[in-house]
């Protein structure tokens, strides 16, 4: 018998190997499918890792001090801020060459504002000599100790010499010490004074009444979602617009409605007067406080619960529910042992998506939380557009992102991300 096999590889129509023709046309599949998904790619790199990415850096940048002062922070390098002393003529002199030449590039007042976020009244100082020394010869007008020392007393103070040595490096950690209500010391970490440690009160906060209205949007979300996905398709579409409906409303709107009834003169303290259930002289203080953020976006977020809630509730057979009733199980025992667990994923999704709205928000804080019932997000607003310190602002949304990533940890080893569902 003649032996027909053939030895070598496998030949395409073409004459190519059979298995480069395949890994050729799986090639052309992947990057089809790359080009497809490019732009959305591009987009999420543009407006969402550059702008953490950006945000991370910023939490650490400090440049402006060695870049503006690069003669005087070399000075300083030999000066010991624990003697109590200022530092000697030739640090003087470095600062006065470095400020003529930031005064004529305006950066003198650039570098002033930013030491003044760790002490205030610094920028005050280099705002004067910065005028001063332009008119200085530099060459030939020492002693600068003295004339710095003419122009303002506090070039005398060794704290702002200290101030200038601290942050004289290109990185620092010192933007993460202030959103823990830490300073940086001669030796090392230490508490700011308690009339200015807010941050950790702030977070605590924060923490609190994100959970509080995730808690209370679960309560009054389950039972809405239950009936929406229990009633007849017609009724239920009909329903659903009533659940939607905020979201073709201005959130100003819905703020300001809730000042107005929640005022100590609103609507809700008139009706509980005209009852009798308190008195004129006794009306509740519902607003710019806790209580009145927690209503209020309590309602604004209530709609993010309800419908991953509805979504997941649709699935669930009724079926179930009138098998475990013909076993002998009461209607408690039915929606508890059968229909609630079903139900929990779509409780998580929903509570992830509240709690992570909730602990950004801060438009609705600022209008209804008056000075007790704001959230860290609303000092991060601060310091983007008032005061102006991106840095503590960026690590402060440092931090409020490693929370979130954190708990969202938390929740997958506890419940099981692979649980979450939207339907």
């Amino acid at each position: 018998m003649s032996d027909t096999t053939q030895s070598g590889p496998v030949m395409a129509a073409d004459g190519t190997p059979l298995k480069r023709s395949l890994n050729r046309a799986l090639r052309r599949q992947k990057n089809r499918a790359l080009m497809l998904i490019a732009p959305l790619l591009l987009f999420v790199l543009v407006t969402f890792i550059l702008p953490i990415g950006d945000m991370l850096f910023r939490s650490v940048e400090n440049q402006i001090v060695s870049e503006t002062l690069p003669r005087t922070v070399v000075a300083l390098e030999s000066w010991d801020a624990t003697s109590g002393e200022t530092p000697d003529e030739a640090v003087y002199a470095a600062l006065a060459i470095d400020l003529q030449i930031a005064a004529e590039a305006k950066l003198h007042t650039r570098v002033g504002s930013r030491l003044n976020y760790e002490k205030p009244g610094i920028s005050s100082l280099f705002r004067k000599a910065g005028r001063q020394v332009k008119k200085w010869d530099v060459e030939n007008d020492g002693p600068y100790k003295e004339r710095f020392l003419e122009l303002h007393k506090g070039w005398g103070d060794p704290d702002v010499w200290s101030t200038i040595q601290t942050y004289s490096p290109k990185f620092t950690n010192g933007y993460f010490l202030n959103s823990a209500d830490l300073k940086k010391g001669a030796d090392g970490p230490e508490w700011r004074p308690e009339d200015e440690q807010i941050y950790w009160l702030l977070l605590k906060r924060t923490m609190f009444m994100s959970m509080a209205i995730t808690l209370s949007c679960i309560a009054l979300a389950y039972p809405v979602a239950w009936i929406l996905a229990n009633l007849p398709a017609r009724t239920s579409n009909m329903l659903m617009i009533l659940v939607l409906l905020p979201f073709w409303t201005s959130l100003l709107v819905r703020t300001s409605a809730w000042k107005v009834m929640l005022q100590q003169q609103g609507v809700i303290n008139d009706t509980l007067v005209w009852l009798g259930l308190v008195g004129d002289d006794a009306r509740l203080a519902m607003i710019n406080n806790q209580f009145g953020t927690i209503v209020t976006m309590t309602h604004i977020l209530l709609p993010f619960m309800i419908l991953p809630m509805f979504s997941v509730m649709k699935t669930i057979q009724p079926t179930y529910l009138r098998a475990a009733k013909s076993l002998g199980a009461t209607n408690w025992t039915a929606f508890w042992r059968v229909y609630f667990p079903q139900s929990v994923p779509g409780i998580g999704a929903g509570s992830i998506l509240v709690f992570i709205l909730s602990i950004g928000y801060y438009i609705t804080p600022e209008l209804v939380g008056g000075t007790k019932g704001v959230f860290i997000s609303n000092r991060i607003a601060y310091h983007i557009s008032t005061s102006l310190n991106w840095g503590l602002a960026a690590a402060l949304g440092a931090i409020l992102l490693a929370l979130v990533l954190v708990l969202y940890w938390a929740y997958d080893k506890i419940v099981g991300i692979d649980n979450v569902k939207l339907g």
